[in-house]
């Protein structure tokens, strides 16, 4: 399925269901009075956080949502049966934005969650409802309330722990495939992946994170050249970043440690909130190295950094270093988790035995 992370809809609620003017109507009963029941309210429509959907294609083809429209009320006061809500199933990281005025309705990052985009309309009331002791016979009734029309934008910001930067074919897919059972597609020529792939990577028992690697960056994104630049939203909710490089490029000329300036321009360019993301410098394919040359790239690679960043060298295609940097990132998230939930216990280092839900 055509990956697609941007979609309009419009969702309409259902109407509320109109009063009812009835009078009761029996043997021996001349003057039974007002019996018009009020009608039932419009189903409203909500968007269903889902497992198991990672892309809004399915929006290409069905942009229009209705819920159903209350019933009309009837005479001996009987109420008109409500309309029913309308679910719609959207993948987990949507982001739902009223077209109209750009405002953000909500963000949908569990599944199960239940995003209410449209009201039901309020039910109108019959008769019966006007009577008195001075308007014995009330002939008047109220028409159900219009039920919410809007044009919603949507978003797609895949939820990943981890996500991988870096050049095209500095080798991000290949990472992906070997730390994780994603199959992403591989091959030696720039612009291989051309959306956004995702890998759970298992450290350990009930030990585990996602991986995203979107395209690669070239210079000149920020400005539309290539792919990533559409696909750096993605990297908005993880929470570490891996910046891969191609120890040994094509061109022979060329310093390997050029694409850290390139990729870091570019985020600069796109969004100042991913350059306040950690960020690590992960230097791919050292098995093209020797070890003397190795080691004093590293030590350039630590010069061009910031001190609070870390350096790992890996090669993706033959695993060598793969599993040590896994279990640092596990350690990573591990830590800032219990550091985040220490401040939000009110404590620094510890549970103030608060439940959370």
């Amino acid at each position: 399925m055509k990956f697609i992370d941007e979609a309009a809809i419009t969702v309409k609620a259902g109407d509320g269901g109109n009063g009812c003017v009835s009078f009761r109507r029996e043997k021996y009963i001349p003057f039974g009075g007002p019996d018009g029941g009020d009608g039932g309210d419009g189903g409203s429509v909500w968007l269903i956080g889902t497992d198991g959907l990672n892309t809004l294609a399915d929006f290409r083809f069905r942009r229009r949502f209705e819920a159903e429209r209350g019933e009309n009320g009837h005479g001996r006061n009987r109420t008109g049966r409500s309309g029913a809500d309308l679910e719609v199933p959207v993948p987990v990281g949507t982001q739902v934005f009223d077209a109209d005025t750009g405002e953000m309705i909500g963000d949908v990052t569990r599944a199960g969650q239940r995003l209410l985009v449209a009201q039901g309309g309020f039910h109108g009331l019959g008769n019966a409802r006007y009577k008195s002791s001075t308007n014995r016979a009330p002939r008047q009734s109220k028409p159900g309330s219009p039920g919410d029309l809007r044009t919603l934008k949507l978003e797609l910001k895949v939820l990943a722990d981890v996500g991988l930067l870096g050049l095209p074919n500095a080798g991000k897919s290949t990472l992906l495939d070997q730390a994780s059972a994603a199959r992403p597609k591989i091959a030696d020529y720039p612009f291989t992946t051309l959306h956004p792939q995702l890998g759970v990577v298992r450290v350990g028992p009930l030990q585990s994170f996602v991986m995203a690697d979107i395209p690669g960056l070239i210079e000149g994104a920020a400005e539309g050249a290539g792919l990533g630049i559409r696909f750096l939203k993605h990297l908005a909710r993880t929470r570490l970043l891996l910046h891969l490089i191609d120890v040994a490029p094509p061109e022979p000329d060329l310093d390997p440690l050029d694409a850290v300036d390139t990729v870091v321009a570019e985020l600069e360019h796109y969004s100042a909130e991913l350059m306040q993301l950690p960020r690590w410098l992960v230097l791919n394919k050292t098995d093209l190295l020797d070890a003397e040359a190795l080691a004093a790239l590293r030590e350039r690679a630590r010069e061009r950094i910031e001190p609070d960043q870390r350096v790992f060298c890996i090669s993706a295609a033959t695993g060598a270093g793969v599993g040590e940097l896994m279990q640092a990132i596990m350690r990573d998230i591990e830590e800032r988790a219990e550091t985040q939930a220490g401040r939000s216990n009110g404590s620094p280092g510890g549970s103030s035995g608060g439940a959370v839900e």
